[in-house]
């Protein structure tokens, strides 16, 4: 399959058919800056985070302080790690705690009829990712890093194990799909945005240490 088309609006046949890279929808310099390791360590060492396991139908979460999490756990994955075994930061988060960040965010000027957007943020080491899930449409956009999206129509289950990593997944199943069962897929830059319409399947992989937020039109 080909990779999304890069535009500058969301008109009706993406909003909800197919996927879009957005670029130069919104200048989030001053909130890039304060999502450096040094300003968020700083801000937020000492906060509580919950953290998800990489499992797609557990709900299994840890509490830890961000601190710890930055220092013990944000390093490149270990591919034969299995995801109830593989913690990550995304989603979960205490809005009033982390209100003087996300209030310097400037989300994608666009929504769909009928929802409200929802935030959720996240920073993850290299090789880290979520493995195939889907849910209602939104926006992702990376802030430091890149991140690697596979993406099928709602139409088309992958085949995927639900406690193997994405990375694993590239690594052992990926190379045996026919070009026919392959996903689309794309890589977001630090400063792209990546719209996904609802329900599609999709699987990320973090190429580098990353900072990411979504926006959710639930």
């Amino acid at each position: 399959m080909s990779r999304p088309r890069r535009d500058f609006a969301l008109p009706s046949s993406y909003a909800f058919l197919r996927p879009v890279i957005l670029q130069g929808l919104t200048d989030n310099t001053s909130f890039r800056a304060l999502c450096s390791r040094e300003k968020l360590l700083a801000l937020f060492g000492d906060s509580v985070v919950r953290l998800s396991t990489a499992n797609t139908f557990s709900y299994q979460k840890v509490d830890m302080l961000f601190q710890e999490y930055v220092e013990q756990l944000l390093h490149p994955q270990d591919p034969a790690s299995l995801g109830n075994d593989t913690l990550y930061f995304f989603g979960d988060n205490n809005f009033t705690e982390w209100a003087p960040l996300l209030r310097h965010y400037s989300p994608p000027p666009f929504g769909l009829l009928g929802t409200t957007p929802a935030y959720s943020f996240g920073v993850a080491g290299a090789g880290s990712g979520v493995p195939f899930h889907w849910h209602g449409p939104g926006f992702s956009e990376v802030i430091y890093g890149r991140k690697r999206w596979f993406l099928y129509p709602p139409e088309k289950t992958p085949e995927f194990h639900p406690n193997k990593t994405t990375l694993a997944w590239l690594q052992d199943t990926y190379p045996q799909l026919a070009s026919s069962d392959r996903p689309l897929e794309c890589t977001i830059q630090a400063g792209e945005v990546l719209y996904f319409p609802d329900r599609w399947w999709h699987a990320t992989l973090n190429l580098d240490t990353s900072v990411f937020i979504s926006t959710f039109l639930g």
